[in-house]
């Protein structure tokens, strides 16, 4: 009886060291890569064996034409297909599909060294959520990136994105990465093509995730044909979501500057004679008022539906300023635009409706037409931002 149970309790153990999951899951996203997806599933599954770790090759192949399934099939990689065009795509159906508790992605153009993935795992190991590599510390071999990448797309976009966001990471679209499965799935990451690089270091430093990285080297690719990447297209889809992504800097400074810069030039211009550039510095002030506006309506929605985490400070703001205080306020302006064009009314009829200096009325009438403006501005963005703030399951 004793060894019976025995028998089954060995039996039990082994049933849960072959269910257990791989360690690390080496993701590559593949689209046409027989050059050189061989080589690089080879380096991986090498790479496990000589430190004696418990990985894994996942191909997410987004519908390749030229045998590469064939190749990741023989060499002992497991293939996901992701029916859906793009590199976002084929990144996000691969890492719901991964088994390993941590990835590494990585292009299969034989661009990055997959033999050599110590430091990255490293990092994970020892508790980092996020490992970037940053191919401008670690190298950029002859050939490996373009000039226009490599001085002008690469830092300019990078630069900013750390002015945008507060993040760590000196290379933001470097394609060999890191990561904890569980830590990247929480971010829920939405895009679909090459912008997605940028989305995951944006919301893993938004969501203050812990961050490091480590130098990586860049090799020439080993394929004959042109890549995937499309320099201005993707570069403006990368700079897009960047500023998507941060209301901040989309809206609000500028709309901050446009106000500011309109109400100081409004105040000279009252004292002055040219009092028809009024106009513009009022119209500044109406633009500058909406695009602010436009950041915390943008702010709002991305914190109700998940994107952004929750800005304390805004919530408080939106608190203080509710509907009823945004009616009476818009009301106030509105009253006060009508009180100014009554005024004005006034002096046309006292001047039997005849010629008038307009000198002396257009600082009336433009500044109370403002008022006007601003106060149905308000009144319906007050509107608007209620209905974000409806609950909603």
């Amino acid at each position: 009886m004793m060894l019976l149970m025995l028998l089954i309790k060995v039996q039990q153990t082994m049933q849960e060291i072959a269910s257990e999951k791989p360690l690390v899951t080496v993701l590559m996203p593949c689209l046409n890569e027989a050059e050189t997806l061989g080589t690089c599933i080879t380096k991986a599954k090498n790479y496990f064996l000589h430190h004696d770790i418990d990985g894994e090759v996942l191909i997410a192949d987004n519908g390749s034409t030229d045998g590469s399934q064939e190749i990741a099939t023989r060499l002992g990689a497991r293939i996901v297909h992701i029916q859906e065009k793009g590199y976002g795509n084929a990144l996000r159906g691969g890492i719901a599909n991964a088994e390993g508790r941590y990835i590494i992605i990585g292009d299969a153009d034989d661009s990055y060294d997959f033999s050599d993935l110590t430091l990255f795992i490293n990092k994970l190991l020892e508790g980092y959520e996020l490992v970037m590599g940053n191919r401008f510390k670690g190298g950029i071999k002859k050939g490996a990136m373009p000039p226009l990448h490599r001085y002008l797309g690469n830092p300019v976009l990078t630069w900013i994105g750390r002015l945008f966001f507060p993040s760590p990471c000196g290379d933001f679209h470097c394609g060999l990465r890191g990561f904890r499965k569980d830590a990247i799935e929480s971010l829920n990451l939405r895009t679909t093509g090459m912008e997605f690089a940028s989305e995951m270091v944006v919301k893993a430093s938004l969501y203050k995730m812990q961050i490091a990285e480590v130098p990586t080297i860049l090799y020439p690719d080993g394929r004959n044909r042109s890549p995937h990447l499309r320099s201005w297209r993707d570069g403006w889809r990368h700079l897009r979501f960047l500023l998507l992504f941060s209301p901040r800097w989309l809206f609000l400074y500028p709309g901050m500057i446009l106000m500011i810069a309109g109400l100081l030039t409004a105040i000279i211009l009252l004292s002055g004679t040219k009092v028809h550039s009024l106009i513009y510095s009022t119209t500044a002030i109406v633009i500058g008022f909406q695009t602010v506006v436009f950041s915390i309506f943008t702010k709002a929605f991305a914190m109700a539906e998940g994107l952004i985490p929750d800005d304390y400070r805004l919530k408080k703001l939106l608190h203080f300023l509710n509907l009823e205080k945004g009616l009476i306020c818009g009301i106030f302006l509105i009253f006060m635009g009508f009180m100014g064009s009554l005024y004005a009314l006034k002096m046309w009829e006292s001047n039997s409706f005849g010629f008038l200096n307009p000198s002396q009325t257009m600082r009336i009438v433009i500044p109370s037409v403002t008022c006007l403006a601003l106060g149905f501005q308000v009144i319906f963005s007050s509107f608007f931002l209620s209905i974000l703030a409806l609950k909603r399951s």
